[in-house]
């Protein structure tokens, strides 16, 4: 299968880069560009997370429960966008048409990788290992790693969102890092015409 843009992880970045994507379906620049998340939640930090201190979150809201309703949420507002569940990506390899994604079970193809996944170690996907550095703003006794990227940029077609790009593990920021690199595909997307997305009642 072919994609536009493939993300991987379906942590809070990643699912917040999908819905952000997806938002802008109706849009000239994004009609008929294909989306897909590798939905990698068993590793999430989110599994074991309890949130009072996220506006709009009710107080108490479960890590757990926000993995499942985000994937609902996805699918009932943004059904374009193709969900991949119980797949582990094995590699992320240069190709002439942008990037193959080797998992478990299957090959993908895309032109563009964003990679969403949290920044405990080992990173075990190959393809990355270069980009691999000590995590700049994690306490350093927590040996954790991020991708080396600028803005969350690392190369041509290949982006990073939360905390593998270097964020703290703050539900927040890491929602935030997400919808930036939405936000600068979809201008990409615009002829690099500088694009966000927003619903108006």
């Amino acid at each position: 299968m072919n994609f536009d843009v493939l993300i991987i992880g379906g942590g809070v970045s990643g699912m917040q880069c999908a819905l952000v994507l997806g938002s802008a379906q109706h849009k000239a620049y994004a009609q008929n560009k294909k989306i897909g998340i590798v939905l990698h939640q068993r590793a999430s930090h989110l599994q074991n997370a309890l949130f009072n201190n996220v506006l709009g979150l009710q107080p108490k809201t479960l890590g757990k429960n926000i993995l499942t309703e985000g994937k609902e949420q996805l699918s009932s507002l943004y059904p374009h966008i193709h969900q991949i569940d119980k797949e582990r990506v094995l590699a992320v390899l240069a190709h002439e048409t942008g990037y193959e994604i080797k998992t478990n079970i299957n090959t993908y193809f895309s032109k563009t990788v964003i990679i969403a996944l949290n920044y405990s170690k080992p990173l075990t996907i190959k393809g990355l290992e270069e980009f691999v550095i000590p995590h700049q703003r994690a306490n350093p006794t927590k040996d954790r790693i991020q991708l080396k990227n600028n803005h969350h940029f690392i190369k041509k077609g290949l982006y990073c969102c939360g905390t593998i790009a270097g964020w703290r593990s703050q539900f927040s920021i890491a929602a935030g890092s997400g919808a930036s690199v939405a936000t600068d595909i979809l201008t990409l997307w615009n002829q690099n015409n500088p694009t966000k997305v927003h619903d108006k009642i």
